[in-house]
């Protein structure tokens, strides 16, 4: 498959990049700066900005998927995922392409009790704009017509993780469950590149 991953220079987009060629698959990864991000062996770069919708055609025109690990976090939250979903949804579709797979974060995922586990007693909010601004930007996809799934740890990555192979479904977000970025990434592109396309949320956790 062709796939495009926009934010390819962040931690999780670096590693959907290297499982997306680990398989064989052809990737375009868009980063801010290309001179910045000569180590994404094997892929595509070009310049983009995920809240550019023009930029967004482009860059996806030819492509089978999208995966958006895009974050920014010198323009307010809220302001940037929701323009980027708006901006990914309006572009992909004039690219004709369908299946969109987006980086989520488990706190605007339901917890244990049902509700969101940024809104569970005793969750840290200290970041509570930042889980707000992405709880916003799931809204705009669940209203586009695209594809869509929503994928996040179901508590948090394992920043120095090892690759296992292995990820699972969670019932639900736990903020002590983690999942290292490489074993994330393989549910990223096995979400990208499923036969059956749905839109749905789903949190993931080590398998």
């Amino acid at each position: 498959m062709n796939i495009v991953v926009f934010g390819a220079g962040g931690r999780a987009g670096r590693q959907a990049v290297a499982e997306a060629r680990r398989r064989g698959h052809q990737v375009t990864a868009v980063v801010r700066d290309p001179a910045r991000h000569g180590d994404l062996a094997g892929a595509r770069m070009v310049a983009g900005d995920v809240t550019d919708e023009a930029g967004i055609g482009q860059a996806a025109a030819g492509h089978d998927a999208a995966i958006s690990a895009a974050a920014d976090l010198t323009v307010p939250p809220h302001e940037f995922f929701t323009a980027s979903s708006r901006a990914l949804a309006t572009g992909l579709a004039k690219a004709g392409v369908r299946r969109l797979v987006v980086v989520g974060l488990a706190s605007v995922l339901p917890g244990a009790s049902g509700a969101p586990l940024m809104d569970e007693p005793g969750y840290p909010n200290e970041y509570r704009s930042f889980y707000l601004g992405h709880a916003a930007g799931l809204e705009e996809l669940r209203a586009c017509d695209l594809d869509w799934a929503y994928v996040a740890p179901a508590g948090d990555f394992d920043h120095d993780g090892a690759r296992s192979g292995r990820y699972e479904f969670a019932a639900h977000g736990d903020p002590a469950s983690r999942i290292s970025y490489q074993d994330f990434a393989i549910a990223l592109v096995d979400e990208a590149t499923a036969p059956r396309h749905h839109r749905a949320t789903a949190s993931v956790r080590e398998g």
